[in-house]
C-alpha cells in the first residue's frame, strides 16, 4: 500500500499528461479474452509488456500513454509474440470492463466490480 501525505495531486506524482491506468486486452488461441489492468500508484501493482523469448519478437515501442491497437493482423495473426496485450490502452479514469450475462462487453466508469475467481 502507497501513502502520500499533504495534497494528492496525479500530476505531480506522475507527470503532467500522464494517464494513471494501464488496460491491456489479450485473446488466447482458444477465443479466451484476458484483460490486465494497472495503477500506476499501486506499488503492489506489476504488469509483464513482453513475454521472455527471442527479441524479434518483442514489442519495442512501448511508451506510457500510447495506446496501441496493432498486436494483431487482418488475418486475427499474432504480430509480435512476446508481447503480453495484444490491444492497450492508458486512461486517467478508475475503469471496469467484465462481460455481462448477456455476452456483452461493459465497462464501469469509478464504480468497482467483483470479477469471479476460481474459474
Amino acid at each position: 500500500m502507497t501513502y502520500y501525505i499533504g495534497d494528492f495531486n496525479v500530476e505531480g506524482i506522475l507527470g503532467v499528461g500522464v494517464p494513471r491506468f494501464f488496460y491491456g486486452l489479450r485473446r488466447t488461441a482458444d477465443g479466451e479474452l484476458y484483460l490486465g489492468r494497472l495503477d500506476q500508484l499501486d506499488a503492489d501493482d506489476v504488469i509483464e509488456i513482453n513475454h521472455p523469448g527471442i527479441p524479434e519478437d518483442n514489442y519495442n515501442d512501448f511508451e506510457v500513454g500510447t495506446d496501441f491497437f496493432e498486436g494483431i493482423d487482418v488475418n486475427h495473426d499474432i504480430v509480435y509474440r512476446n508481447l503480453t496485450y495484444q490491444q492497450y490502452r492508458w486512461d486517467n479514469r478508475n475503469l471496469f470492463y467484465y462481460i455481462d450475462d448477456d455476452g456483452q462487453l461493459v465497462v464501469r466508469i469509478s464504480e468497482e466490480y467483483q470479477y469471479p475467481t476460481g474459474i
